[in-house]
């Protein structure tokens, strides 16, 4: 392994998990009680897991995703 690539990290602390997917942190926490974001112990501290930050954007944007609405074509707009 070559020591100049970046390595994602496989765990955040809640702050940059917050920031990471742009909400505050009394979100972040609800999406955590819920059981929306996964979170290990290591130690005494406590992290979130960056595949279930993945996981939530992705689960999200597809159950929010709206197709565009068709634009008129030229022959359309000519026509009224």
């Amino acid at each position: 392994m070559n020591g100049n690539q970046p390595v994602e990290p496989i765990c955040v602390r809640s702050n940059d998990a917050a920031r990471m997917i742009g909400v505050g942190r009394t979100k972040l926490y609800e999406l955590i009680s819920s059981g929306e974001l996964e979170t290990v112990k290591i130690g005494t501290a406590t992290r979130v897991t960056t595949a279930s930050l993945h996981e939530l954007v992705t689960r999200t944007s597809m159950r929010t995703r709206k197709p565009y609405p068709s634009r008129p074509s030229a022959i359309d707009r000519a026509s009224t």
